[in-house]
Order: C-alpha cells, then sequence, then structure tokens
C-alpha cells in the first residue's frame, strides 16, 4: 500500500481546523500543522503515541520533540539501539531549528496527526485519523512489532488493524501476539503527569522497550 499522510491544510476535523488556525494566528513561527512519522518505512518498530503536544510537536513538527514524552521516549529507544544519542530538546517557546538524532530500525508516529485542544482527541477524530494509521503499517514491509503507548493508540492500532478491542486488551507491560510475526506491546503513556503520578516510573518504561528489543530482534 502507498503511504498516506494528512495534508498541511487536512481538513477532516473541523474542531482541530480551527485550532491550528488559530494556533497558525498566535505562534506563526511553529510547525502548525498535521506533524509527520519520524524514521524509516523499513523498520520493524512503530511506536505509536496520542497526538502531538502544543508545545511540543505542534512546535517543531517531528513526534514527541518539545516536551517531556520526548525527553524519555527518545532517551530510552537510544538506550536499547533505537537511536543515536542525538536528540536535543528545543528551548522553551523557541522555533525547532534541528538536532542529530537518527532513529535505528524505528519509527515514531501518532493516532492523531494534528494536536487537539487540551491534549485530548475526541472519538470522531481518532476515527478519522485512522485511516493514516492503516496506510502506515501497511507501508512498513519489515514491521515486528508497535508500542503503543496510551489505551488510545492501543485502541487506534487494534481499529488500524481491522481488530475489535476485545481481541487484545491494554494493560502495561503486556505483549499480544497479532498474527503474521507482528506483535502489540503495551505501555502507559510517557507524559509528564503520568511520570509525575508514579503512575510510569523511567525503570518500568525501560522494562517495556528491553522487552521489544527482545521481540524485535527474535
Amino acid at each position: 500500500m502507498t503511504l498516506c499522510a494528512p495534508a498541511a491544510d487536512c481538513a477532516l476535523c473541523p474542531r482541530l481546523e480551527r485550532f491550528r488556525a488559530a494556533n497558525q494566528e498566535r505562534f506563526p513561527a511553529w510547525h502548525n500543522a498535521p506533524v509527520p512519522s519520524f524514521g524509516a518505512l523499513d523498520a520493524r518498530l512503530l511506536v505509536v503515541g496520542l497526538g502531538p503536544g502544543l508545545r511540543g510537536a505542534n512546535r517543531s513538527g517531528r513526534p514527541f520533540t518539545g516536551d517531556y514524552a520526548g525527553d524519555l521516549l527518545y532517551m530510552t529507544l537510544a538506550a536499547h539501539g533505537f537511536a543515536n544519542d542525538g536528540f536535543r530538546a528545543p528551548r522553551e517557546d523557541a522555533p525547532w531549528t534541528g538536532d542529530t538524532l537518527a532513529l535505528r530500525d524505528a519509527r515514531v508516529t501518532n493516532a492523531v496527526r494534528c494536536v487537539p485542544p487540551g491534549n485530548k482527541p475526541e472519538p470522531a477524530e481518532i476515527r478519522a485519523c485512522n485511516g493514516f494509521l492503516r496506510a502506515e503499517i501497511a507501508a512498513m514491509p519489515r514491521i515486528r512489532v508497535i508500542v503503543a503507548l496510551g489505551r488510545v493508540a492501543h485502541d487506534a492500532v487494534l481499529s488500524a488493524l481491522g481488530r475489535r478491542r476485545g481481541d487484545a486488551a491494554f494493560a502495561h507491560g503486556a505483549v499480544h501476539d497479532l498474527g503474521g510475526g507482528l506483535r502489540l506491546a503495551d505501555s502507559f503513556h510517557c507524559s509528564r503527569y503520568n511520570t509525575n503520578t508514579r503512575r510510569l516510573t523511567p525503570d518500568m518504561f525501560d522494562a517495556v522497550f528491553a522487552k521489544v528489543s527482545t521481540l524485535v530482534g527474535a
């Protein structure tokens, strides 16, 4: 399947389109558009998050870049050989000028490509964006493991694969065999809220990717 990604002026979700337009006026130097996936399509690992943060990926134009979730994600990916050590977080509220981060056998995307108000996409918006996730997975010929960061990402992956939610219940640290050599691994989202409340610790997150590293290389 040909990779299908949302256009910069995607109008599938009216609420997100209005929010994007407002942010373009407030922050004209920011990305303020659907955030493209990061990493090669021939990667064996796909990490799926919820959606761009207002001052994170919506500012930088790269998934998980500009907020704490990205600091933890890319540090953990590097620790397990899925990235180099070139990640640099943008200065607070500054336009993104780039770094030397490179992923290795990994790709990162989101269930929803546009920043939602309050970081909370509505169900209709998740459904509207699901075709892009479906195309993403189909365009990765070597994919072996998908990591879902949070329940929304987990459910979006199942929907993109034509599975029912009951086929694989979300649970932190769980690994689901989806057949055909593909596995879905679950983690709580690496948001600052989850780490501040200790729902997710760096050690818990590291343990997920230690397991994933073994699965990818198996």
